[in-house]
């Protein structure tokens, strides 16, 4: 078996073309191997031999070649640096699977350079995201700065005028409009205090006298000996009861007007009055900075302070002048309702007393239709049982 592989490899023709070289073929790997071992070690030719017949033929065929003598196949090194040398084409065989070898490498390459990079995007969202962090943070430091700077001038000025070494803007006729409406104030609270105390007590007296009544029902009907009697008293105290509820409405309608005027519409005046204060006190502040700065030196930075100085001034100025015409105007409007709802809630208030007390049923109705009171029916105040849930 090794002497017909030797023989064999012994026989082997290298292809050439009509020139004498080598032509561009595809080759092998493993045949320049081959050649090249051959090439370095050369056939044992002594030991091989040559067939003249076909496969298989008779033994008489074969020819004894130990009388040749030297290699076979001659070493020719162009034909190998040939081989190295990179092809100008493309391959023979990857052409022939349709593949385009340097045609789909440039083109790769292109598209690689062409596409951006993966983390290009996330870098430049971050670089976004960090650029829109960092303005905000700049602007609320900005506002911390503004606020600290502002709480140390109305700081300043407020002890200012605490002790007496400020001086501040002071509007007479206003300032008395406003101590009157607190002290009126005060007032209303105590009557909306005492009101709703009458009408908790006058509720529970309502209560008492139902109940007593249902108690003088329930005995004329087990005595019989004094069943006119304690028929008398029971309608006399459902009677009492009915108008207790007709006045209890009443009253309860005093008491939320009350409640609104001065939980609502007071309440609401005296807010705006508290954002004035405070545009005076910072109206104030601006105006003694601008007022030292005035008496300093008038170099060309003094000139920069002395100028937005006087921009601060003029804008907290505009703040405190709009602020007072708002309290003004609010301070006149709250008068006119204040007369027109007490002036109604106090007539109710007189006439219901009076028909309840004077025992007029007929008038204490006529009062609550006067003055458009819906009486609640019994139970209304408790919550539904949706509520309870």
């Amino acid at each position: 078996m090794a002497d017909s592989i030797m023989s064999k490899a012994a026989t082997m023709e290298i292809p050439i073309n009509s020139n004498g070289d080598t032509g561009s073929l595809p080759e092998d790997d493993s045949l320049e191997q081959d050649l090249q071992q051959v090439m370095v070690s050369g056939p044992n030719l002594n030991e091989t031999s040559i067939v003249s017949g076909g496969y298989g033929g008779p033994a008489g065929g074969i020819i004894p070649t130990s009388s040749i003598k030297g290699p076979a196949v001659h070493y020719n090194p162009q034909y190998l640096e040939r081989r190295r040398a990179p092809a100008t084409g493309p391959d023979i065989r990857m052409k022939s699977r349709g593949v385009n070898l340097g045609t789909s490498q440039s083109s790769d390459r292109l598209a690689n350079h062409n596409q951006p990079h993966p983390g290009s995007s996330n870098h430049s969202s971050g670089n976004s995201t960090e650029e829109l962090t960092r303005g905000v943070a700049v602007e609320k430091l900005d506002s911390v700065k503004k606020w600290g700077i502002n709480t140390y001038k109305c700081t300043k000025q407020m002890f200012s005028e605490r002790f007496g070494r400020g001086s501040r803007t002071v509007d007479l006729e206003l300032e008395a409009q406003i101590d009157l409406l607190r002290d009126t104030k005060l007032k209303y609270e105590n009557i909306l205090r005492l009101a709703t105390a009458l009408t908790t007590h006058f509720q529970s007296m309502v209560q008492t006298q139902q109940a007593l009544g249902d108690t003088f029902t329930d005995l004329s009907q087990k005595s019989p000996e004094l069943q006119d009697e304690f028929g008398y008293n029971a309608e006399t105290q459902k009677l009492l009861c009915k108008n207790g509820e007709s006045l209890l409405g009443a009253i309860s309608f005093f008491v939320s007007s009350v409640d609104t005027l001065v939980n609502k519409t007071m309440e609401d005046t005296l807010m705006t009055i508290r954002l004035y204060e405070n545009a005076r006190l910072e109206f104030d502040a601006y105006r003694s900075d601008l007022e030292e700065l005035s008496m300093g030196p008038r170099d060309a930075a003094s000139m920069v302070r002395i100028e937005m100085a006087q921009h601060e001034y003029q804008h907290y100025r505009d703040k405190y002048e709009r602020l007072r015409s708002d309290v003004t105007i609010k301070l006149k409007f709250l008068e006119e309702n204040k007369v027109k709802v007490m002036h109604k809630q106090l007539l109710l208030f007189h006439n219901a007393i009076s028909a309840y007390f004077a025992g007029n049923q007929q008038q204490l109705e006529q009062t609550l239709i006067q003055f458009n009171v819906k009486l609640k029916p019994p139970g209304s105040d408790k919550p539904s049982w949706l509520e309870e849930q």
